[in-house]
């Protein structure tokens, strides 16, 4: 829990019956704050494909929902499995376990309400998920960024690995930045 400013933000693991919750929050967020990183197109597109919860990640309890004065504002999880991004919608990757000996961990999903962006909320989610990783033997962090999110992972230590182009089911490509942290 941290508190500033008379504001209380809470970091928990998400749960199941909050997955409605949390894919609503994920398209408020992509729908105001990918504007100017991608077309209206790009967004809906990558809405109905790629961005949303995984649910695996809740199961295997490394997600996690921000709470600021109550109201469900952030998520975001990390992963011991190799699927590097994408929802319930269209997993992309295989689901075998990562061995935290010489394999990063992945950082997935990553939301933020547009009334909480830049208060603090994703870099207290990042925590919670870089420690969960660092407890289980993980010394690096790799993810795909979305273009909205680049700067934040940047500000956070990432580096570009690679620029990456995702053809859609319906033709759409969207495009985002592959990245990678050592945090041990």
């Amino acid at each position: 829990m941290v508190s500033a400013n008379n504001t209380q933000l809470i970091v928990r693991t998400s749960t199941l019956d909050e997955i409605p919750q949390l894919n609503q929050l994920i398209v408020e967020s992509a729908r105001v704050l990918s504007r100017g990183f991608y077309t209206e197109q790009e967004t809906e597109s990558a809405i109905k494909y790629v961005f949303g919860v995984d649910s695996a990640l809740v199961k295997d309890g490394s997600y996690f929902t921000a709470i600021l004065d109550g109201e469900l504002v952030g998520c975001g999880g990390w992963s011991r499995r190799r699927t590097l991004y994408g929802g319930d919608q269209r997993p992309m990757g295989a689901d075998e376990y990562l061995d935290p000996a010489h394999d990063p961990a992945r950082i997935r999903a990553f939301f933020i309400s547009p009334k909480a962006a830049r208060r603090g909320v994703g870099r207290a989610v990042f925590e919670a998920c870089k420690q969960a990783a660092l407890k289980q033997g993980f010394t690096s962090l790799e993810l795909m960024a979305t273009l909205p999110g680049v700067p934040f992972y940047e500000v956070l230590g990432f580096q570009k690995l690679e620029d990456v182009a995702d053809v859609l089911p319906d033709g759409v490509t969207i495009r985002f930045e592959r990245m990678r942290l050592q945090i041990a």
